[in-house]
């Protein structure tokens, strides 16, 4: 399928002025530590919380007058987005997702008028009681990141960071089912084709990263994480983000828990931003030392909708245990 700046720009109009122009702001003490202009796209910001917003709006909007009711299946940031935008048009909208989804990001939802199914223990599971509901009650689906009106509403971002500022030499995103790192790298490579796009994972169940490696889209177990938004598999029948990433990705880079933990600590503690453990990846592998810059980077707060109680023990410097694993704490600046 044919996919282009040209589709991104059309998304624009679509959004504009319901979620779009989020800030663009330097990190003083990223900037030290990477040597080079450091600046944080704050989607958390979004007024959901979080990135989505866009990539469902272009999608919800741009649906016939016809449909009644939309589906989707989520880690929880997507169905946020998905929810905002069919209560904007009046249609029903019901958001399947796994029992790994923290229960803040599922209250989200279901305030926003949605009906939230649990289905399992996998975004695998949500994703095929999403199909199910479209064939059994008409509903259409939107995908969280092979649909070619959520890459595009992500991919905005490319634009307005690029626009802001047309010097930046590295984008950091952060990558899960990849809508956003596609969207992103299709509008910077199309507008500066020698900036480097590197998408950022953890490294517990990191579906597009092992896809890529493998060359065809491929299942892995997935598990829980500080990093849960980035939870999920890819689809083996991915049409759209994983050719995408493949093709416009300079390369995909692996961060830990612990190392995720400290980026969460380094976000809040030096500049004052809760987001939850996907949004931080990018200063996770510039903190961790994997990924080196030489030219102003940028990289994308992605959200901020988090257990607050985990947030709060990982800023004291506690112990948290996500699934099977203990992430040792640490205080910050210890």
């Amino acid at each position: 399928m044919a996919f282009s700046l040209a589709d991104i720009l059309a998304a624009r109009r679509v959004i504009r002025g319901v979620a779009d122009a989020t800030p663009f702001v330097p990190s003083p003490f990223m900037t030290r530590t990477a040597g080079q202009d450091f600046l944080l796209k704050l989607e958390n910001m979004q007024p959901v919380g979080a990135f989505k917003l866009r990539g469902a709006v272009n999608a919800v909007m741009t649906l016939p007058a016809t449909v009644g009711g939309v589906t989707c299946c989520s880690t929880g940031n997507h169905g946020r987005g998905v929810a905002y935008a069919a209560g904007q048009r009046g249609m029903k909208a019901v958001i399947c997702m796994s029992r790994l989804v923290p229960q803040a990001k599922v209250d989200g939802i279901r305030a926003l008028g949605a009906d939230v199914r649990i289905v399992g223990t996998s975004q695998d599971e949500a994703m095929h009681e999403s199909q199910r509901l479209c064939d059994a009650e008409g509903l259409v689906e939107i995908s969280p990141f092979d649909d070619p009106k959520v890459i595009a509403g992500q991919g905005t971002i490319g634009v307005e960071m690029l626009e802001a500022r047309p010097d930046l030499t590295t984008l950091l995103v952060p990558l899960s089912g990849g809508g956003l790192a596609a969207g992103v790298a299709v509008a910077a490579k199309a507008i500066n084709p020698a900036i480097r796009v590197i998408g950022i994972t953890m490294d517990r169940g990191a579906a597009m990263h092992a896809s890529l490696i493998a060359g065809k889209p491929v299942e892995v177990p997935e598990v829980a994480s500080l990093a849960d938004s980035l939870g999920g598999g890819i689809g083996l029948e991915n049409r759209l983000s994983f050719p995408l990433c493949r093709d416009h990705l300079d390369a995909t880079v692996l961060v830990t828990e612990e190392e995720i933990r400290h980026a969460m600590q380094v976000l809040y503690f030096e500049d004052r931003i809760v987001a939850e453990g996907a949004s931080v990846v990018g200063l996770a592998a510039i903190l961790s030392g994997k990924v080196r810059v030489e030219g102003p980077t940028g990289t994308i707060v992605t959200g901020r909708n988090l257990d607050m109680g985990l947030f709060t023990k990982i800023m004291a410097g506690e112990d948290v245990t996500i699934g099977d694993l203990t992430v040792k704490g640490r205080c910050y600046g210890a």
